[in-house]
């Protein structure tokens, strides 16, 4: 695909993959820098920790049981909307899960939530095949509450704009979550303990990996704020070395202040993951940062200039202070273009059945490829302009 495309080898930051070990195998014998998919890493803590344990996995069961039953009777849902009517509830389905993505599964148990009442109403009349007790009842509202900074994670690290930079960041604001005593712990303590393991666990690596950490430090949403000292100094000395190459290259670039032209932030809801960012944020103050230089650089300067909100767009902020920080600028052009998860990737391949179907079935290989290339990438190259 390389030589199709015209890529050189040298030219690759980095390829994103699964965790399976044929593919680390594969991108470590072909010598290609390779980073795992997040999202496939929650999803291996989160079944881990909490989908395979008996008490939740027999909630989960039962819970299929009775989607399965009103998507698979029309007479049964037409009952279930009926009593939706007279409760004055909106007339909503219950959501199916899908056994690989944990936020499926996540996604019925609170849809059986929201319908307690209407299925406790629905029950007395008509059959069901399982019913909740109110201890498991209790235990799905425990569980939803728990999962849901998880949730809320894991829709924006599979947005199209999530890069490589919001793994550190993200993981160290799940970890003091979990570290948190809430109400909401009552049954579930034991596997918010359990998560907090296998968060840790599976992503024990990922400070050692300058693939993030520079991306990290190169976002000016974070910047060096989510490390620890011994990692700051580490991340400093790779990112300088990183600047003296790029000035090599180009020592011609004039600097010019620009703003950075942010959005105005919002309140983020209390213990809510934004909240939490914020907290660390607010917690960390600017340092000097570690350089072997004696004349300030454009590292200092960048480091000791508070991050911007999280809702504003990295790459805009290098876009109008590149002239500023022209060496950096370089550097985040390379490290903030890697995503985080392959979910782009997943919905591209989505994309293709659309493309190719039962009406376009004569369509060559290389015009199918040209327009998934020109539908992927034509809204990228409008907004350039």
């Amino acid at each position: 695909m390389f030589q199709t495309w015209h890529i050189p080898k040298d030219k690759i930051h980095v390829i994103l993959r699964d965790n399976a070990r044929n593919m680390v195998k594969a991108m470590t014998d072909a010598g290609l820098p390779s980073l795992g998919c997040m999202a496939h890493t929650l999803q291996l803590a989160i079944h881990e920790a909490v989908l395979s344990q008996r008490s939740v996995s027999d909630i989960i069961a039962k819970g299929r049981r009775i989607v399965g039953h009103f998507r698979h009777s029309p007479l049964a849902y037409a009952r279930l909307q009926s009593v939706q009517k007279q409760l004055g509830q909106p007339s909503k389905r219950l959501q199916q899960d899908v056994s690989t993505r944990w936020n499926s599964t996540y996604y019925m148990l609170h849809s059986l939530l929201e319908q307690k009442r209407v299925l406790g109403v629905y029950a007395a009349d008509f059959e069901l095949p399982a019913t909740f007790t109110s201890s498991q009842w209790e235990l799905i509202e425990n569980m939803t509450t728990l999962l849901e900074p998880f949730e809320e994670l894991t829709k924006e690290i599979c947005s199209s704009t999530a890069s490589a930079a919001d793994v550190i960041p993200s993981v160290m604001v799940l970890k003091r979550i979990l570290t948190k005593e809430t109400a909401a712990d009552h049954g579930v303590k034991t596997t918010k303990d359990t998560l907090l393991e296998a968060v840790t666990k599976r992503f024990a690596d990922i400070e050692e990996e300058p693939l993030y950490s520079l991306a990290t430090v190169i976002d000016p949403r974070y910047k060096d704020r989510f490390y620890s000292e011994g990692l700051k100094t580490k991340t400093h000395r790779l990112l300088l070395g990183l600047m003296t190459e790029a000035a090599q290259r180009d020592p011609n670039q004039e600097h010019e202040a620009n703003s950075t032209g942010e959005p105005a932030e919002k309140v983020p809801r209390p213990g809510s993951l934004s909240s939490i960012f914020g907290e660390i944020l607010a917690e960390e103050t600017p340092q000097q940062a570690h350089t072997d230089s004696p004349t300030p650089s454009e590292m200092i300067i960048y480091l000791s200039e508070p991050p911007i909100s999280r809702g504003a767009s990295s790459l805009e902020y290098w876009k109008t202070n590149k002239e500023r920080f022209p060496d950096l600028a370089k550097v985040a052009r390379a490290y903030l273009s890697a995503p985080c998860t392959n979910v782009e990737s997943e919905r591209l391949f989505s994309a293709a059945s659309n493309i190719v179907d039962e009406h376009r079935n004569r369509l060559m290989t290389e015009k199918a490829e040209m327009l998934l290339f020109i539908k992927k990438n034509l809204p990228t190259m409008l907004t350039n302009k």
